[in-house]
């Protein structure tokens, strides 16, 4: 287990870092901790910041705009930017759930490429809906540490990722996803991503000579 400690706590790490630049550039890195990293901390950061950017595109666009869909391309069936948000959340989910060892739920609008229940349709329940997803993913990731991080699951959300740890990662490079589908969706619509909103400008205007 000391080698796992080591060595996979560095390939966590630099997962992190690739995975945590965009959001850095953006708004600057969370808070500092005084205390070691750990498996546990390296992935709650990368949860902590997809989080913030994913709910903060959530919140930014309208209600009215959210069955919104893009239309000038190639978009035919494309989910709307409520079904982004929901996909999101019913993954989260499952493969939080699987770290837990929970049941996955049986009705078909759980599953892992469904859009979630169709019960949940307004704004405010969407965001209840994700809120409560990613609660259950920080829940999650308080149980993952160097001992039980690579050790296979008995019934993984899906077969190809078998382990607490390939199941946080991955969670979290699928939330990224859609959150770059989003923006574009939030663009298309006038609206400039929170994220991206809070971004020092790439060439800020030159100081007046003299000074």
């Amino acid at each position: 287990m000391r080698v796992f400690t080591a060595t996979g706590a560095a390939v966590l790490c630099t997962v992190g870092l690739l995975a945590g630049g965009p959001a850095f550039a953006q708004q600057g890195p969370p808070p500092a901790s005084t205390h070691p990293p750990t498996i546990t901390s390296v992935l709650d950061t990368q949860l902590t910041i997809i989080e913030r950017e994913f709910t903060g595109a959530a919140q930014a666009m309208p209600e009215d705009k959210y069955s919104f869909a893009p239309t000038n391309g190639e978009f035919k069936g494309v989910r709307t930017f409520a079904q982004q948000v929901k996909h999101v959340a019913t993954v989260n989910n499952r493969f939080y759930g699987s770290i837990l060892g929970e049941t996955a739920p049986a009705a078909p609008d759980e599953g892992i490429g469904s859009n979630g229940p169709d019960a949940i349709q307004t704004k405010e329940q969407i965001l209840q809906y994700l809120h409560e997803s990613f609660a259950h993913a920080h829940k999650a990731i308080a149980t993952i540490n160097a001992d039980n991080a690579v050790t296979p699951l008995a019934n993984p959300a899906v077969p190809f990722l078998r382990t607490r740890a390939a199941l946080a990662i991955f969670a979290c490079t699928h939330a990224m996803d859609h959150y770059g589908q989003m923006v574009e969706y939030l663009r298309d619509n006038g609206i400039i991503p929170p994220a991206s909103a809070q971004r020092p400008p790439a060439n800020p205007p030159a100081k007046p000579s003299g000074e």
